[in-house]
């Protein structure tokens, strides 16, 4: 094997196994914590709002640190042995409250929120890391990141299939036993780190930079501009609905009768939405390039308005065929705004602001909306839609989402002006 393709090939074992070692949880927590532990949505949602709080607090101070004063790939490789060591701590909590007797008193919710948030506060900031190093590694072996990239980081999204799928068949999606998948994972990552290539830091200049300009925070004058504000505003209002994917979908799913194909296989099933996705990012330079970004990502919009649509039927006649769909219009969903809504960024900002917009964008969507929708939808289901202790009204609770998108749909359609010459 040349160098050339072992730099690849090592790459990509990077990428599998980011995305592997949170794909073993990340869709199945929803249903370890309502159908296997029995709590309540509320509780549910605040420990799957350490995912939005640290989206908000840590990828910039990680940056600054790769920037500055460590080397990425060491920096990398330490936050997967931290993050990988305390996914391991989440099946141990009884050994935990044991050893320290403080803790006895403590509900057993409580502590897995402080676990899962110290987790994510390692794991969250090394997605953007991950990234860094790979455009590093490219550039330094003269390697073309632009055609070079994609098909390294498409192996993120099948790594993150192929822990879902390990979790499902392992009858791992309602017992802590997928932490232990993703706790070995993360730390073999970890190690795996050290023997990348060095990435030494770059940002030690004479250029001197505000404390604000340092965190990102002088892309807040976007603001400023009616159409980034409102670009944002929207940005917010999609990130409250893609929450809800990832929150209550495997629990749905989990939650069809006992021995049914959609509730032995719900992981597998639901692992659609991720080959979708793997599609439909490959057809976003031609329906640009067609329809306009503003279209693309009112399609984006409209698809999430078909995703909990045909979620609401999935226990009808056409159940299955109801639910195979919803996954695949989740690609575009997922897709078409998020990755246009980085190209509209892209394209609309001056470029010595252009990396903290990119970040602000990623905020607004998996920070601020993330947070405000896993805590409103969790106190919504858990006021609204709880039938009994272990029932859930879900054709109702996704009607109400499929609702939600449509106004915000429509609201974008109305106020978004696409300037032609962007």
């Amino acid at each position: 094997m040349n160098s050339t393709a072992a730099i690849k090939t090592r790459l990509t074992l990077l990428s599998f196994f980011q995305f592997f070692v949170w794909g073993a949880w990340l869709t199945t927590i929803g249903t370890y914590c309502t159908e296997g532990k029995g709590w309540s949505f509320p509780q549910f949602g605040a420990i799957f709002s350490t995912l939005a709080l640290s989206s908000i607090l840590m990828p910039s101070i990680i940056g600054i640190i790769a920037d500055k004063w460590l080397r990425a790939e060491r920096l990398y490789g330490i936050l997967h042995l931290t993050y990988g060591s305390i996914m391991l701590l989440i099946p141990n909590i009884a050994f935990l409250q044991e050893l320290f007797p403080s803790l006895a008193a403590t509900q057993e919710y409580e502590i897995l929120y402080w676990i899962v948030f110290a987790g994510m506060m390692a794991y969250m900031p090394s997605i953007s890391l991950s990234n860094s190093v790979s455009y590093r590694i490219l550039k330094m072996n003269q390697l073309n990141v632009q055609t070079d990239f994609p098909k390294i980081r498409v192996w993120g999204t099948i790594g993150f299939i192929a822990a879902m799928w390990l979790t499902n068949l392992s009858g791992s999606k309602a017992s802590a036993n997928q932490f232990y998948i993703a706790g070995v994972g993360a730390i073999l990552l970890g190690i795996y780190a050290f023997s990348l290539p060095a990435c030494h830091p770059q940002g030690k200049t004479n250029e001197k930079k505000s404390l604000a300009q340092q965190l990102g925070l002088d892309a807040f004058k976007l603001f400023g501009e009616y159409r980034m504000a409102l670009f944002f505003i929207f940005s917010i209002l999609l990130g409250a609905a893609l929450q809800l994917s990832n929150m209550y979908g495997d629990a749905y799913l989990s939650s069809f009768p006992k021995g049914t194909l959609v509730e032995k296989y719900s992981t597998i099933i639901y692992s659609i939405s991720q080959v979708s996705e793997t599609i439909f990012i490959l057809t976003i330079p031609f329906f640009l390039k067609r329809f306009g970004i503003k279209n693309v990502m009112l399609f984006a919009l409209i698809a999430w308005v078909l995703r909990y649509g045909f979620f609401a039927y999935g226990s009808t006649d056409f159940g299955v065929f109801l639910i195979v769909m919803s996954c695949i219009v989740y690609g575009m969903a997922f897709d078409f705004f998020l990755i246009s809504g980085s190209m509209f960024v892209e394209a609309n900002t001056d470029s010595n602001i252009r990396s903290s917009a990119q970040g602000l964008f990623i905020m607004m969507t998996n920070g601020i909306g993330a947070y405000i929708g896993t805590v409103a939808s969790s106190q919504i289901i858990d006021n609204y839609f709880m039938i009994s202790a272990t029932e859930t009204d879900w054709h109702g609770a996704w009607l109400l989402f499929a609702a939600y998108s449509l106004v915000v749909a429509i609201l974008f359609l109305l106020l978004f002006k696409e300037k032609r010459t962007a």
